[in-house]
């Protein structure tokens, strides 16, 4: 049975995660969020999902180093056997044109998206090179594929994000440590009202017209990836609504 740690995990993407590995019955779940009441409600919901489950929660911010690295340092010993490494953790602020962009905004998507996945994989590789199985597992995004209008910053960080999974895919080669990128187009999660800090009528116009991928579709994608055998390892996955082109071209019905 393995063990996967999912950043982020109190909602969307991470969260569907969690909830489709624990009904698969086959890993122990370790899941870490700055949300403490969310990850407590996600916690219950999956312990009466799958009574047997394993599961340990931890309150992150993984813009913090100095707090990754005392927290995953710090947890119990028969949570250390770290085989999957989740980087789940992400968002979006602001859509704006680069002059008028606003340095608070940038300074969260970098610290979270970049210097927050580096943090974590830093700290967990360790554990990682000690497991037959381990993977990681980024969540990227088709920002970081092609470039949209007034998204400037966000897709600059997720353009990090597929510079830093090729090369960890080198660096951790000789370890044996697969490395997959799973990049999403539009998905209906918290991430468009996170874009417009809270404006739910904003958000919900981002997904009308047309039917978005849900984060189930994408966490049981990342089943499959983790379901392949050992000398397969699928480095980079795209996907899109069937109604998404790509990053700006939709096709929305009235």
């Amino acid at each position: 049975m393995r063990t996967v740690l999912i950043t982020g995990a109190s909602s969307g993407i991470g969260a569907a995660c969690a909830e489709v590995l624990a009904i698969e019955g086959n890993y122990r779940l370790l899941l870490c969020a700055r949300r403490e009441e969310k990850l407590k409600n996600l916690k219950t919901k999956l312990e009466q999902l799958q009574p047997t489950l394993q599961i340990h929660t931890f309150i992150l911010d993984v813009r913090n180093s100095d707090d990754v690295e005392k927290s995953i340092t710090s947890l119990p010993d028969e949570w250390k056997n770290i085989d999957v490494l989740i980087n789940n953790a992400g968002l979006s602020q602001g859509l704006d044109a680069i002059q008028d962009g606003d340095f608070g905004d940038w300074d969260r998507m970098i610290d979270t998206n970049i210097k927050g996945l580096l943090y974590v994989t830093k700290i967990v590789t360790p554990l990682l090179k000690k497991s037959s199985q381990a993977h990681i597992i980024n969540i990227g995004s088709i920002a970081g594929k092609e470039v949209y209008p007034n998204g400037n910053v966000y897709c600059a960080t997720k353009h990090a994000v597929d510079a830093l999974n090729k090369a960890m895919r080198i660096d951790l080669l000789p370890y044996g440590i697969k490395v997959t990128a799973i990049n999403p187009g539009m998905v209906e999660t918290e991430f468009s009202e996170v874009r417009f800090k809270g404006d739910k009528e904003k958000a919900k116009n981002v997904y009308t017209g047309l039917t978005p991928l849900s984060g189930y579709d994408i966490a049981e994608t990342i089943s499959f990836v983790l379901s392949r055998p050992a000398h397969v390892n699928i480095n980079d996955l795209l996907i899109m609504p069937t109604a998404q082109a790509n990053g700006t071209i939709v096709n929305r019905k009235n």
